[in-house]
């Protein structure tokens, strides 16, 4: 059973990382300012936005599943980090980031009783429980951009720097490391890889995997809240549909760095190549002038084509 979960220096990994590098060089002759410090400080910002919803994704891709309630669940995050900020009250905006890290580990968690005890399709269990988040968002707020600000620390942690370096790149990094650490030193990543590659296999021989696929879908919501979390401290406010421009990027991202959507293989190291590739390529696209839509397009043939390459390759393995 050839399942794995890939090394840093795995040729695969190394492609996203080297077509980034390509991006900056080629970007560069039409905007020279992409080669200055400040514009590669603030990609690094932005790139952390997205990562940190792509290191949770690549837990749950791992496993062969897929999570499409990001987008509400990382809106719902924000909706209740700000509200309770936005009260005033001292212990409620303390408590305004641990209650959005609970709402995502929730809503993981249901998505896991979908995928787990129900037996449904991930693909169809996530979006219905975006389609949920979606409607009681709209009951919540009346359809307006909901009230409430982001406190003092949200703030910081998504717009402010440490010794030059962007909070939110170190947050990233950090959530990174201890994923990483979870992957490659304990029974639960190499667990992660085995279902992803034939869960009845893993079952019969004894591995719990129903308590697998809670917990990774639990870290996934996380991933996602604390996205919301760091989007609302940046725009210092939560809005209707903050959430959908990342679902796609964050596919994306995931399959450039090698991960197998049909899971089984691929890790961290490559997505957070696939992260700095999305990031570079939607501020290239931006500064082209490129509208919304055709970057959806150029981030669903992304998938696409790395969708047929993975299925190529696991026919010829």
């Amino acid at each position: 059973m050839s399942t794995q979960i890939r090394k840093p220096f795995d040729l695969v990994v190394a492609v996203p990382f080297a077509a980034t590098l390509v991006l900056i060089l080629v970007g560069s002759v039409f905007y020279p300012q992409m080669l200055g410090l400040d514009y590669l400080s603030q990609q690094l910002q932005i790139a952390a936005f997205l990562g940190v919803i792509a290191m949770g994704a690549t837990i749950v891709i791992l496993l062969g599943h897929i999570d499409l309630s990001v987008p509400w669940v990382l809106g719902g995050a924000a909706l209740i980090s700000t509200t309770l900020a936005g009260t005033g009250d001292p212990t409620l905006t303390m408590l305004a980031i641990p209650a959005a890290l609970g709402f995502g580990a929730l809503i993981g968690c249901l998505n896991a009783v979908g995928v787990v005890i129900l037996r449904i399709p991930s693909m169809v269990w996530t979006l219905a429980m975006n389609s949920i988040l979606l409607g009681s968002s709209v009951l919540y707020t009346g359809g307006f951009n909901p009230k409430g600000e982001a406190s003092g620390l949200m703030s910081f942690v998504a717009t402010g720097r440490v010794l030059g370096v962007p909070m939110a790149f170190v947050l990233w990094m950090g959530v990174a490391l201890v994923l990483a650490l979870v992957l490659h030193r304990t029974g639960f990543g190499r667990y992660l890889s085995a279902i992803g590659y034939n869960e009845k296999a893993t079952y019969l021989s004894g591995v719990s995997t129903p308590s697998v696929l809670f917990a990774a879908f639990a870290i996934a919501g996380v991933c996602s809240a604390l996205g919301g979390v760091l989007l609302a401290g940046y725009a210092n406010q939560a809005y209707q549909s903050m959430g959908d421009p990342y679902l796609l990027p964050t596919i994306a991202a995931v399959v450039i760095g090698g991960t197998s959507i049909l899971g089984g293989s691929g890790g961290l190291v490559g997505t957070i190549g696939g992260v700095f590739f999305i990031t570079l390529l939607n501020s290239v696209l931006s500064v082209m002038q490129i509208s919304e839509a055709w970057r959806n397009i150029t981030f669903g043939l992304i998938i696409l084509v790395m969708l047929l390459i993975q299925t190529l390759r696991r026919k010829e393995g």
